[in-house]
């Protein structure tokens, strides 16, 4: 690093005065070029060169070998903050190792992902920790503390809040908005952030792809403004990869990129990660968007010093930093290993035991199934410096014993029709089809991951066959890569030959005409070459076989991260991919007694065979440890205590709509589902019997004090986890059941013990849409203790005495609503505000309760397209709707010129009606037509100030694409 100028700021000062100190040296041109992720050198201020982010999810990652710990929902199957605190600790050590050996290594990690676990189909579900906001909350807040370190003058690394906001779909994720009522916004969403940040333990937000309610998170103003406002620390905002480019392309909320640049720095965007390292596009658009007067030296000022702060508080700039010590030595330490076998233990869940566990390392053992010998990383993972599998570890715990393991895989011949010849792995292992017959090294063996999607290895050397451009060759230790290079699909003809196509690149294989060398180039099957397909080894006829001679079988089936459901590809389905069930059914069949094991990154729906099993356990993708870990757990070494930190549906049809963000209007999640669940929230069972013997709870202002007594029967050591939830049957407004407290008890056999929960009165809080707060209602509350959210069988009632329920009063902004149908959130313009809008053209608002109907004088409406528009407002009383006003809305006007409108008194009017809130009548608003509403006036109010979009960057123009139009975007 270039020595700093003795004319430069000096390290001893405290954080603000230096980094004012900095930014008031720096040029113009200097300052600009720090907009980007990638900041140049300023040699006369001994700043060296900067990037934002390293990728730290669950381990070092992208930067070669390190410590690969379980993914981070199986992290979060501890159910303990410490856990992922003292992870997050070797994570952060391995982080600065790395930077030690290499100065360009960012200290602004990207990590924890706190989008809360919604719907089990997305993508990146193995990146999330929980369905609920609150535990993921705290979970995150752990991580984080451990990447950040105990010094809080200096931190160890600068951790990242991944993504933000409400971001559950890999589907057009780049284009699609979310929509977000208040009360799932505030209640839902923002409290996963909200946790870590006030905790005072992140440094940094990165926005998501998507929009929510019609604006793209990266021009989200108010939304950056809200995060911001819960801490008096400077706070980062760094962009998702690609997403200032999105704003202009994919998106076209903004016509130009110029506009769209500075319509983010304006928002609040203070790092632009576009363009890869060159950062000369991408500051070419801020030089531009600033000798055009769309931002001003005052907007990159304020990025700029967050950026400084974000380096300054890394200890970048400090000599006296604490983990000066940490060299390119400290990677793989013993104490790193033995704590990525304890976090892969913890990570293990025992959904259900009729007694054959835990098992005992004698007699014959068959370990079956295509990840049985496997360990496999995802995207965000680290390079490991070895991998135990559970077939490893398994050979290692029983000695001497006989082991088998089966992968369950079909061995396969190819014979090419054209040629008449066998494909095999030839020289340098590309594919020929030159082997005179089904020999050894023309023999295939073929996993099925389900969905059509297999993978090929050559039997000989169990290397995968892959595609790389047209050129196909075999020697992939497992799925890979951005765009996967080892997936494959096969097309059955009539004739009974079979043709393949590669996924990643859409290409078939075809057989030259000369050689016999096999490419993928055909572009379609029918020029694609056909194959001869000869079944040398059926794998369910060798699992049965297995299975039938073994003492002990463990059945280990699941998913490959890099295949059905990864970033970018949301999962296709929620059942155990056929393949896996049928596999499965196979093995209990010929021994009853099997253990069905369930490694994968996200639930599954079980079918009835599955869900009778001896026992069913389940673990994510455990990292480097994985094997022992599991077996840890199977074999009573290790006590099970993991507990799902997501509901296990019975149906896909019980997960909602993937789209569809609104968990209130929707019923879903745990918190207003009514669907029994296969495995509820928070299940997850022990080697004993853990008893929930009485329930007794104090009150005071702060919230309620819980005491929980738990007992254990059993004759074995016991790791509870109590879980104490919150609900209201009878409130004023939908009131979810969610987590309130919990609390990791260890119970030796015999003991009883009652432990205490506080549960903060947030708990029992809702977003008052009246107040515009969050409010803890008056009314009548429970507190409920059990295993589980749907397993509570301690319950008390509580009454907390709050706030009095109020009616909305004008003005009142159309979003509020109570009940909808039709309808959707849209941006009011592109940077500020919220509309209403009936997406089909018709459609209507219901609020239970408006005081002074009577007074309602004007609307704030804008239009979507031309044609008829109105808005008419009617009362709701005796089960009846009673229009009593209505206002057409002006031809010419465009989407964002929002204007006001004069409601005019239809039939018998609306009295001025009865002052008390509790009576004020209900209101129905009906949309009808191109109508975008925004605010419903009184008489003697001033309208909400809605900025016309003109003086915004992006006009008035709806330049959002059709689907037609919609683009890949870059990853993050």
């Amino acid at each position: 690093m270039p020595q700093r100028d003795t004319a430069g700021p000096k390290t001893g000062r405290d954080l603000p005065a230096l980094v004012g100190d900095l930014l008031a040296q720096l040029t113009d041109d200097e300052k600009v070029a720090m907009l980007h992720q990638a900041s140049p050198t300023v040699e006369r201020l001994g700043l060296a060169p900067f990037t934002t982010g390293a990728e730290v999810l669950h381990g070092v990652a992208w930067l070669g070998r390190a410590t690969m710990y379980p993914q981070p929902v199986g992290l979060a199957a501890g159910w303990d903050p410490d856990l992922l605190r003292r992870v997050g600790a070797q994570v952060g050590i391995e982080l600065r190792a790395k930077q030690a050996a290499d100065a360009t290594v960012s200290r602004n990690v990207w990590a924890p992902v706190v989008n809360p676990l919604r719907n089990p189909l997305w993508g990146r579900n193995e990146e999330g920790y929980s369905e609920d906001p609150h535990l993921t909350a705290e979970l995150a807040a752990g991580y984080a503390l451990g990447l950040r370190g105990e010094d809080q003058r200096v931190w160890r690394t600068v951790p990242t809040l991944k993504h933000f906001l409400a971001y559950n779909n890999e589907t057009d994720r780049a284009v699609t908005s979310s929509q977000l009522r208040p009360r799932v916004l505030h209640e839902y969403e923002l409290p996963a952030y909200r946790g870590p940040i006030e905790a005072g333990v992140v440094g940094a937000v990165m926005p998501s792809y998507n929009l929510v309610n019609g604006r793209p998170n990266h021009v989200a103003r108010e939304l950056l403004e809200e995060l911001r406002s819960w801490t008096d620390q400077s706070l980062l905002v760094v962009s998702d990869a690609g997403a200032p480019t999105n704003l202009s392309r994919s998106e076209r909320y903004h016509p130009d990129p110029v506009e769209a640049h500075a319509a983010a720095l304006l928002a609040g965007v203070d790092s632009f990660t576009d363009n890869g390292p060159d950062a000369a596009p991408p500051l070419a658009l801020v030089r531009e968007a600033l000798e055009r007067g769309l931002i001003s030296m005052t907007d990159v000022d304020r990025a700029v010093e967050r950026v400084l702060t974000v380096r300054a508080r890394s200890g970048e700039f400090d000599p006296a930093d604490p983990d000066a010590a940490i060299t390119a030595e400290h990677l793989d330490l013993p104490e790193h290993r033995d704590l990525a076998r304890e976090a892969a233990g913890r990570a293990v869940v025992l959904l259900r035991n009729s007694g054959v566990l835990p098992l005992t390392p004698s007699g014959s053992v068959a370990v079956i199934g295509p990840l049985s010998g496997r360990v496999l990383p995802d995207w965000y993972a680290g390079t490991p410096p070895y991998t135990v599998s559970i077939a490893d570890a398994v050979r290692a715990r029983w000695g001497g014993t006989d082991v088998t393991v089966v992968d369950g895989s079909d061995r396969i011949a190819l014979r090419s029709v054209s040629t008449g010849a066998y494909l095999r792995a030839g020289a340098d292992q590309v594919l020929v089809a030159d082997a005179p017959g089904a020999v050894e090294d023309a023999l295939w063996d073929v996993t099925d991951w389900g969905h059509g999607v297999l993978t090929l290895a050559a039997a000989s050397t169990g290397l995968l066959l892959r595609a790389d451009g047209e050129q196909v060759v075999a020697d992939a230790t497992r799925p890979q890569g951005w765009v996967v290079g080892e997936s494959w699909r096969a097309r059955r003809h009539s004739d009974d030959t079979w043709s393949f196509q590669h996924i990643g690149t859409g290409r078939w294989l075809r057989v030259e005409a000369y050689g016999g060398g096999v490419g993928a180039t055909a572009a379609s099957p029918d020029e694609a070459e056909r194959f001869v397909r000869r079944l040398v080894r059926s794998g369910t006829t060798a699992a049965a076989a297995a299975a039938a001679d073994a003492d002990v079988v463990l059945c280990v089936v699941g998913n490959d991260p890099h295949l059905l459901g990864r970033e970018t590809q949301d999962r296709p389905g929620l059942d155990l991919p056929s393949p896996m069930a049928e596999l499965w059914r196979t093995v209990q069949e010929a021994n009853p007694a099997a253990v069905l094991v369930l490694v994968s990154s996200y639930p599954y729906a079980l079918d009835a065979a599955a869900r009778d099993a001896a026992a069913i356990v389940w673990t994510c993708h455990g990292g480097q440890e994985a094997g022992n870990g599991l077996l840890d757990v199977l074999l009573g070494e290790v006590e099970p205590s993991g507990r799902l930190p997501q509901t296990w549906w019975a149906a896909e049809s019980d997960a909602g709509d993937l789209l569809d963000y609104d968990i209130l209007g929707s019923g879903t999640t745990y918190w207003y589902s009514d669907a029994e669940p296969l495995f509820a929230f928070g299940h997850g069972l022990t080697y004993s019997r853990i008893g929930y013997d009485a329930l007794t709870v104090e009150t005071d202002d702060a919230g309620v004090l819980a005491h929980v007594t738990v007992s254990n029967a059993g004759d074995r050591v016991a790791t509870e986890v109590v879980q104490v939830y919150t609900d209201s049957p009878g409130h004023p407004v939908p009131f979810p059941r969610r987590l309130a407290a919990h609390a990791r008890v260890r119970l030796a056999p015999g003991e009883r013990r009652t432990v205490e929960l506080r549960i903060p009165a947030e708990r029992f809080s809702v977003w008052d849409t009246t107040r515009a707060a969050m409010v803890v209602l008056t009314a009548d509350y429970r507190v409920l203790a059990g295993p589980n959210a749907a397993d509570t069988p301690l319950v008390v009632r509580v009454a907390r005495a709050g706030e009095p329920v109020t009616a909305h009063r004008l003005p009142l902004r159309a979003i509020d609503f109570d009940t909808h149908s039709g309808t959707r959130i849209e941006e009011a313009t592109p940077a500020t505000g919220e509309v209403v809008t009936a997406p089909s053209g018709s459609g209507w608002l219901g609020f239970t309760a408006v005081a002074d109907l009577a007074e309602a004088a004007r609307l704030t409406v804008a239009r979507t397209a031309p044609g008829p528009a109105s808005v008419t407002l009617e009362t709701i009383a005796d089960g009846g709707a009673y229009p009593f006003a209505q206002a057409e809305v002006p031809a010419g006007l465009g989407r964002h010129e929002l204007t006001e409108v004069t409601l005019t008194p239809i039939g018998a009017g609306v009295d001025a009606g009865p002052t008390q809130d509790e009576l004020a009548p209900g209101l129905r608003v009906v949309l009808a037509g191109p109508v975008r509403l925004a605010t419903i006036e009184e008489r003697t109010s001033t309208a909400v100030s809605v900025a016309d979009a003109s003086s915004l960057p992006g006009g008035g123009q709806d330049t959002r694409p059709e689907a037609s139009d919609r683009e890949p975007n870059c990853r993050r």
